[in-house]
């Protein structure tokens, strides 16, 4: 299996969600603008997406593939079935129970993720409204997950990467169609997701049953290989999905700060994902089925290789990812979401949550291709303890930001935090001798900065002034906002290729 191919495919997949996200996002902003209602969906969605990530795509993920492929290699098609199906039933049934109480304590759990709106009633029981809406999405999209996992551990990628399309359609469909019919009109924005996680897990079964691991739920608590996956979820909730943690706790800051503030970290964040998506998560995806492979065949070297390869992909890629966003952050936030009543004010303070968040882009994505490291050896210890140090720091962070940089003070102890996680799992990677990096990391820095540095001039003279992107039609700002990105891009892999760089060089095999 070429990675570099299966990166490609699943980066394409992962554009198509993340273009539809931003038409979705654009719809929104359109409709509801950045106020009380807004406010209410981002933390009635967030609870269940932290939850998802927590449970399902961070956790979960990281205890199942590994131990998957362990049973893929070793045991054979029979013993991966009944592991599949023990799995299953234990999902479900944890899903269930957190789902029925969480509509149950909508309420409390609002008050707890977002405090400040118990100042303002209306607030508060809208988004209790869409909490009860929202919740039962974490059990469609946990179960979407458990797929997700099966099929990519079988090299399946783009299905998986796929199904997020879904979602935004769902979203796109019901904001424009069913508003009318809800009071208040954001209520529709609840059903869309819950309806986008019910499509998500009916679009990857037919794939499930073409490989014979269509799960039957069985209920078994003594099931050795279940046993395993849940001793190793345990810690995981916590290590992986450190960065959720603080996305949380943002928000609990968030609702303190003047309205508008939870959406404008919503947007940047947003923008953020898009290379986060793109890259992290796509090179993380593609990454953890053979590093988990190498480690149960027992080869140390080329899982050594394999890292090495994802770090210097992971720096060739974001890297240029977060100077461009701080550069043409107002193109892209005029674009896609200065219409409506999204206002200019909207457009300056997501701009400064933007240019903050990017700064910590890099360290958000190599802990998604970091984290893989050690989960794929089912070592959980190691990242927890890390996450702990990252969560302390992240949050003397936020104390020290808020009161002078307001919501993108925020911002930065995010990105700034994520790269404190990487930069302790990087260090642990190395003085422990799983890691060790290939020759020739100096020049290709060298280069690397170079390329990156002739496409921040382009793109500084390309986008022009800020104040140019105010005006004009929709289709005047995406043919502009084009011309800006292939510039800038064009200017980057031309330099590259000047200074040496040829894609062969970064074709690499995966474990079959």
């Amino acid at each position: 299996m070429n990675l570099l191919r299966a990166l490609a495919a699943v980066s394409s997949m992962t554009l198509l969600s993340r273009i539809l996200g931003f038409v979705r996002d654009t719809v929104v902003a359109r409709i509801f603008g950045a106020g009380i209602y807004t406010d209410a969906f981002f933390v009635a969605s967030k609870l269940p997406n932290l939850l998802r990530r927590l449970f399902a795509e961070g956790a979960f993920s990281q205890a199942f593939v590994p131990i998957l492929a362990e049973y893929k290699t070793r045991r054979g098609h029979d013993a991966t079935r009944e592991l599949v199906d023990h799995v299953a039933g234990l999902l479900l049934l944890a899903l269930v129970i957190v789902t029925v109480i969480g509509v149950l304590a909508a309420p409390a759990l609002v008050y707890i993720s977002a405090p400040g709106f118990a100042a303002s009633p209306q607030k508060f029981d809208v988004t209790v409204q869409l909490l009860r809406l929202t919740f039962p999405y974490i059990l469609f999209i946990s179960l979407v997950s458990l797929a997700g996992g099966i099929l990519n551990t079988y090299s399946k990628f783009k299905i998986p990467a796929f199904t997020p399309v879904l979602l935004n359609l769902s979203t796109i469909a019901c904001a424009l169609w069913l508003t009318p019919y809800f009071d208040p009109p954001v209520l529709a924005l609840g059903v869309a997701m819950m309806l986008g996680g019910v499509l998500q897990l009916a679009f990857q079964i037919p794939y499930l049953a073409k490989l014979g691991l269509l799960p039957r739920f069985r209920l078994d608590f003594r099931h050795e290989g279940a046993r395993r996956i849940l001793k190793l979820m345990g810690p995981a909730v916590f290590g992986v999905s450190i960065s959720q943690i603080s996305l949380l706790i943002n928000t609990i800051f968030a609702s303190f700060l003047v309205t508008g503030s939870v959406s404008w970290l919503y947007y940047a964040d947003r923008l953020m994902e898009f290379p986060t998506g793109m890259l992290g998560v796509a090179l993380g995806t593609i990454l953890l089925p053979s590093l988990a492979k190498h480690y149960a065949d027992d080869s140390p070297e080329r899982y050594s290789e394999l890292l090495d390869w994802g770090l210097r992909l992971t720096l060739l890629l974001a890297l240029p990812a977060a100077v461009a966003l701080a550069i043409i952050a107002v193109p892209l936030i005029s674009t896609l979401f200065y219409y409506g009543k999204f206002s200019l004010n909207d457009l300056v303070m997501t701009q400064q949550a933007l240019v903050a968040y990017s700064l910590g882009l890099l360290g958000l994505i190599m802990v998604k291709v970091l984290a893989p490291g050690f989960y794929a050896r089912q070592n959980i210890k190691t990242p927890v303890k890390i996450a702990l140090v990252t969560l302390v720091a992240t949050q003397l962070m936020n104390l020290a930001f808020i009161i002078p940089f307001r919501h993108a003070g925020l911002a930065l102890s995010i990105g700034l935090g994520a790269c404190v996680n990487a930069g302790l799992l990087y260090r642990y990677l190395r003085s422990h001798g799983i890691y060790q990096p290939q020759p020739g990391w100096m020049m290709f820095l060298l280069k690397l900065v170079g390329a990156v540095a002739v496409m921040a001039v382009v793109l500084w003279f390309a986008a022009g002034s800020g104040e140019t992107w105010l005006h004009g039609t929709i289709l005047a700002r995406v043919l502009h906002l084009g011309w800006v990105i292939l510039a800038g891009a064009g200017s980057y892999f031309a330099a590259l290729w000047l200074l040496g760089f040829r894609p062969r060089q970064f074709v690499k095999r995966g474990a079959e």
